[in-house]
């Protein structure tokens, strides 16, 4: 989750999964901005500050003001044998990140690329998300609107058999994993350019197999489907809102808060709230959900409270729930996740377990895992971002340990697999089902955390598909898992 405030050094963000951030002042018509402090500037930036030693050097000194976890960091650490700024970063993180407190949420990124992505959505692509099977099959699990791949006729449920670079190079997904695993996917898959072709042999959900080529288009990607983003399900006569949300960028706002003024002139209470494959963004639109899920809450009921490292105490804060015009007074709900809903999604999930309890509901499998939040230190002569880790973030009841998932937080749970061989949204859809069944009082096996301190994007959902992410992800894929 970002926010961010024009003309200061320091945009304050919470919670990606391992992703992006930037962005806008809070929002949510009257919940509490979330903290923008003013750091003391060290060192001061120069027009000619951008060699890649003055770039690690100053990369180390924002670190040492503001991390989370300074008594992890190394006291001194030569940049020399470091050729990126990045592989320096890594290094300096590399003890929180092997406690699982730091999955690589703490990165160097462009700021023009993160305002592009959070302003509107934008990147450049396929405009579909892919999943790897335990058989390294690679399959479309979601496909985007403006994007030029469902426009040739790509959508969710679509395997992808073969690659090339043309027609007259294809080769088969099995063949190019065996020689070289994911890194020889992503690289096979092409950069993230707007005009590079790519070739496909597909077959689609139906069983039919094609060939097609498809260009990378920058496109704008639709927070809320057009498609299955927001409906009401009559289900055998009980109605449910349900509610999709791709990622948490500004132009989610209005989709929003229609969807939600649907279904309270409808009288619905009871929702669905589809996150399984949101890995985060801004802090002010995961308020605004959570405000128009909380139209039963009080202005003096906590939403999340924020804390930074002892001597930053000063920007620590409390936000707290303002229920918007549209705002339903939700009595039960289910929320859809899995291994890539994280950050700001796992953020709305906590927020309403100590309000209603049991009567909320993970849906799925178990969730990333990132209780802490980033803020963002610019320097723009070089076009750089810096994301660090520097607070955490609890619900009302002081939850916010949740490093392996929310799994063991929430008071109900209920298993289900990620079923593309329906829509989202769709009522045979396994997970949609389970949520259904749930708000509707119905009996399920509850979700258990996996074991142990792995990093969760390489845990494999309930079906065992795991999304497809490079290894430095753009701040698209970062916040939307699985994007090409």
């Amino acid at each position: 989750m970002r926010t961010g405030r024009a003309g200061t050094m320091l945009a304050l963000a919470a919670m990606l999964a391992g992703c992006g951030g930037g962005g806008s002042s809070s929002g949510g018509g009257g919940t509490t901005a979330s903290p923008t402090p003013t750091p003391t500037v060290t060192p001061t930036p120069t027009a000619a500050g951008c060699t890649l030693r003055e770039r690690q050097n100053w990369a180390f000194a924002q670190l040492k003001e503001w991390y989370l976890f300074p008594d992890t960091l190394p006291t001194s650490l030569d940049p020399s044998p470091y050729t990126s700024v990045d592989s320096y970063v890594d290094a300096l993180t590399a003890t929180a990140r092997s406690q699982s407190k730091d999955r690589f949420f703490t990165y160097l990124t462009s700021i023009k690329e993160e305002n592009a992505y959070y302003d509107s959505g934008s990147s450049a692509g396929f405009g579909v998300r892919l999943g790897l099977d335990p058989s390294h099959r690679l399959f479309v699990t979601e496909a985007f609107e403006n994007g030029p791949a469902l426009a040739a006729g790509i959508d969710r449920g679509t395997e992808i058999l073969a690659i090339g670079t043309s027609t007259n190079s294809l080769r088969s997904v099995s063949d190019i994993y065996a020689a070289g695993g994911t890194d020889a996917l992503n690289t096979a898959l092409g950069p993230n350019t707007a005009g590079a072709a790519t070739a496909f042999q597909v077959r689609s959900a139906a069983g039919a197999t094609s060939t097609v080529t498809v260009t990378k288009q920058d496109f704008a990607l639709t927070p809320v489907s057009s498609r299955y983003g927001a409906q009401i399900i009559n289900d055998g006569g009980h109605k449910v809102g349900y509610v999709n949300l791709r990622t948490f960028i500004s132009t989610a706002d209005p989709a929003l808060r229609t969807a939600f003024a649907t279904f309270r002139d409808a009288g619905v209470t009871e929702v669905v709230v589809d996150l399984r494959y949101n890995g985060g963004g801004l802090v002010s639109i995961a308020e605004l959900m959570s405000n128009l899920l909380g139209g039963g809450r009080s202005s003096a009921d906590v939403q999340s409270y924020t804390t930074f490292r002892p001597e930053k105490a000063a920007e620590n804060e409390t936000t707290r729930f303002a229920p918007q015009p549209q705002s339903m007074a939700t009595t039960r709900v289910a929320f859809i996740g899995s291994g890539g809903t994280a950050s700001a999604s796992e953020y709305v999930i906590n927020a309403f377990t100590p309000y209603l309890h049991n009567a909320s509901a993970l849906v799925g499998s178990n969730t990333y895992g990132k209780p802490v939040g980033q803020i963002a230190l610019d320097r723009s002569q070089c076009d750089d971002r810096l994301r660090v880790i520097a607070f955490a973030l609890e619900n009302a009841a002081h939850q916010g340990a949740y490093y392996t998932g929310l799994a063991n937080y929430v008071e109900a749970s209920c298993q289900a697999n990620d079923d593309i061989r329906y829509p989202l949204g769709d009522p045979r859809e396994a997970s949609t089902r389970a949520a259904l069944d749930f708000v509707e009082g119905k009996s399920c096996t509850r979700i258990t955390a996996s074991s142990g301190t792995q990093p969760q994007r390489a845990r494999a959902m309930l079906d065992a598909r795991q999304l497809l992410t490079p290894d430095r992800p753009t701040t698209a894929q970062r916040e939307v898992p699985g994007l090409f």
